[in-house]
């Protein structure tokens, strides 16, 4: 009897660690870390003409292709121009410009999708303009959406006088919502398939093999094996073989823990420094200008809970001392990590830049145990 409770209180207590252990750890949707291979956005380019704008356009002396598109485009229309006339031709209503677009997965004929319109010459402004039909191109040379409708460039202005100008925001690129129309689909067979991938944003082991626990327990089968770093190969189930939306709907709300490097991210030109939760520091000793930065590391035994078979453990603590001129003295406590050693930097009125010739000392030495990208 008295083994059965003791057998017990085991359980419990594993199940209530497991349960800590779970909510403790950072967990975002499947969604929001992956996406299903092969579903992606596609991007189409175009070239075309805005008008109606007020002698805001292209230049002709700067910008010739700008007629050389117009005469082909009115020539296209049934009209002829003579080419000896283009010299007087004034341009300054029109603008050669790019137009960009991203054709989403599973778009369908007649539907309509956002696109960015950009000046190509020297135009000045685009406000006003209405953007002529053109039609959008993928690499592989088809036209699948064609685009045309008016210009918005978000509230920008540009005002100009004899010896000054007003401008505000940028008035040579404009967006024009649901602006194209599909007229041709990317065919993708998404139904008669016996499994699919899923890639992973932010390629991690650890990542990959919580994402492959997350959906074997939620199809409640071993569906999903971990083949790397950054993808995760799914068969599909029997049971969903005719339901692929279902199951695909059903996996990507799941909560899957997300494991990433320890990293410190330096941006000089801003003097931005961004640090992730699991960058560590280990024992040195620097010196910057007026600062002798000093961490100690020491080990401490942590002892297994009762009622467990577990062993003694020893774990680092780092403690910080920081010393400037003039005999000030900040001390920082025992188990202290790398924001603790910002924040003890901060006190003393340390610079970002002087942050930042810090952390690369500390990489130098092998004291921070973390990968250090600098911008």
């Amino acid at each position: 009897m008295k083994m059965s409770k003791k057998i017990v209180l085991i359980t419990v207590f594993c199940l209530l660690s497991s349960v800590f252990c779970l909510l403790s750890s950072e967990a975002a949707r499947l969604k929001d870390i992956a996406s299903i291979g092969g579903v992606r956005d596609n991007q189409l380019i175009g070239y075309g003409l805005v008008v109606g704008l007020r002698n805001t356009g292209d230049n002709y002396y700067n910008s010739q292709f700008t007629v050389q598109t117009l005469l082909s485009m009115m020539e296209k229309l049934g009209t002829t121009v003579d080419v000896r006339q283009l010299y007087d031709v004034r341009i300054q209503n029109i603008a050669a410009v790019m137009i960009t677009a991203n054709l989403p997965p599973f778009a369908r004929v007649g539907g309509r999708i956002d696109v960015t319109v950009s000046s190509l010459g020297d135009a000045r402004s685009l406000e006003g303009g209405t953007l002529l039909m053109t039609p959008l191109k993928a690499p592989n040379g088809e036209i699948y959406a064609v685009a045309q409708g008016a210009v918005s460039i978000g509230g920008a202005f540009s005002v100009e006088a004899e010896r000054a100008s007003v401008q505000r925001n940028h008035t040579t690129v404009g967006k024009i919502v649901s602006g194209a129309i599909i007229e041709r689909e990317i065919p993708f067979d998404f139904n008669n398939k016996e499994g699919f991938n899923i890639i992973i944003h932010r390629p991690d082991f650890t990542t990959a093999l919580n994402v492959a626990k997350a959906i074997n327990t939620s199809l409640g089968e071993a569906s999903a094996f971990p083949l790397d770093s950054g993808t995760v190969n799914i068969k599909i189930p029997a049971k969903f073989k005719v339901k692929l939306v279902e199951m695909i709907g059903q996996i990507e709300s799941l909560d899957v823990g997300v494991d990433n490097r320890a990293k410190v991210v330096l941006d000089e030109r801003t003097g931005t420094i961004a640090i992730g939760d699991n960058v560590r520091i280990s024992s040195a000793a620097i010196s910057h200008g007026e600062l002798i930065v000093e961490i100690k590391e020491q080990l401490r035994i942590i002892q297994p809970p009762p009622l467990t078979f577990g062993q003694p453990m020893a774990a680092p603590e780092s403690a910080i001392t920081i010393k400037e001129k003039g005999e000030r003295l900040i001390v920082v406590p025992a188990a202290a990590n790398i924001g603790d050693l910002v924040k003890a930097l901060n006190a003393v009125g340390v610079s970002p830049r002087d942050l930042i010739a810090i952390f690369q000392s500390l990489k130098a030495v092998g004291a921070l145990q973390a990968e250090l990208e600098i911008l």
